[in-house]
Parts: C-alpha cells; sequence; structure tokens
C-alpha cells in the first residue's frame, strides 16, 4: 500500500507541475497577444498619423500650386500694364515729334514739303515689310526718322538698317538723297556719341523745343 501511495503521490506531482508550466505559458502568451495587440494599436495609430500627414501634404501642395497661379496672373497682368506704359509712352513720343515737324519741316540743312507718320509698306512678292515713325520728304531728298521714347546706342543700328528695305519698298525714292535720323524725348550719351559717328542725325527734346544735331549727317 505504502508503494501505492508513493505512486499516487509522484504521479499527482507531476501533474501539478505540468499544470503550473501550462498556465505559465498561457500568462506569458496571455502577454504577449496584449503587447502584440498595443503594437497593432500604436501601428495603426502611426497610420492614421502618417494618413493625416499626407492630406496636409497634398493640402499644402494645393495651395501652392494656387499660389503659382496667382503668381503667374499677377505677372501677366503686370506685363501687359507695362506693355501698355511702354506703347503709351511710345505713342506719347510720337505725337510729339511728328507735330514738332509739321511746324518745323527742316532737317539737313533744308525745308522739307511732305511729313508723314507711321509709314507702313509690305511687298507680298518679296516678302518685304518697312515700318518708318516718321518720313519727310522734298522733290530731292527723303529723311528717315527713328523715334524713341529714350533713345539709346543700339537704336542707331536699327534706323541704319531700315535703308537698304526702303529702297526696295519705295522705288520712287531711288534717285533721292535718303538721310537718318534718330528721335528721342531723352537721349543716352553713348546714342548721340554712334549717331555722329554714323552719320546719324539727333533730334531730342530740351525744354519745350525739339532741338536737331545734324551737322555731321551723311548720305545713305
Amino acid at each position: 500500500m505504502k508503494k501505492a501511495n508513493n505512486l499516487e503521490k509522484e504521479v499527482s506531482t507531476t501533474s501539478q507541475n505540468d499544470w503550473s508550466e501550462i498556465w505559465k505559458l498561457f500568462r506569458e502568451n496571455e502577454l504577449r497577444l496584449k503587447e502584440t495587440d498595443l503594437i497593432i494599436k500604436e501601428l495603426a495609430q502611426d497610420s492614421k498619423e502618417t494618413e493625416k500627414r499626407f492630406k496636409e501634404l497634398a493640402q499644402d501642395s494645393k495651395e501652392t500650386e494656387r499660389r503659382f497661379k496667382d503668381t503667374e496672373r499677377f505677372i501677366k497682368n503686370l506685363s501687359k500694364q507695362i506693355g501698355g506704359v511702354s506703347n503709351s509712352n511710345g505713342d506719347v513720343a510720337e505725337a510729339y515729334f511728328f507735330n514738332s515737324f509739321k511746324k518745323y519741316p527742316h532737317f539737313a540743312e533744308q525745308d522739307f514739303e511732305s511729313v508723314e507718320g507711321n509709314v507702313n509698306k509690305y511687298s507680298k512678292s518679296l516678302n518685304l515689310r518697312g515700318e518708318y515713325d516718321l518720313l519727310l520728304s522734298n522733290g530731292s531728298s527723303v529723311a528717315i526718322i527713328e523715334i524713341k521714347y529714350k533713345a539709346k546706342k543700339e537704336d542707331v543700328a536699327e534706323v541704319v538698317s531700315k535703308v537698304e528695305n526702303f529702297k526696295v519698298l519705295f522705288p520712287q525714292y531711288k534717285d533721292y538723297a535718303i538721310y537718318l535720323g534718330l528721335a528721342g524725348l531723352s537721349v543716352e550719351k553713348g546714342a548721340e556719341k554712334e549717331a555722329i559717328k554714323q552719320g546719324v542725325g539727333i533730334i531730342k527734346q530740351v525744354g519745350k523745343n525739339m532741338v536737331i544735331n545734324d551737322a555731321h549727317l551723311k548720305v545713305f
């Protein structure tokens, strides 16, 4: 009987230890599950934060795009306004010198009978176009006057370049002496020096008067 009791006790002890191990595993698993659940919740929260950030970035991107478009519209409007001012200044200059030459049609030490403003001609057969701010003419000479609000050095070359096309577009002046002038409500020093060098007259406004420097002209 003692042997049986010892055996029963031994079996009973072994079973209890096993259950202790099992419960310990259960508790460890439960703890791990809780930890896993916590990690999942944290990841889910991070995912929401990430999604929120993406939405914020998308919103920022839309706002940036809107601002770029607003800026682009502003620049375009400003360019139109600046262009309008520039055109307006050019019109003022052309009107001033046209009226001045109408009252005093004298240039290249001679009087002119005709004063024409904004003369444009196009030859379809030659595919050639000429635009001339002011043309002065008499029976033997013609003067081409380029008008600028502010005359610059590079404008001298522009008026000189008009001669070749003028001779083709206006063959009636082929035997005329051609003179050139650059007019400006203000004239840069570099422009005046270059004009003298190239034999182009300089016409400018000084106070209320039109002043002409044509002592150095050459025939083109």
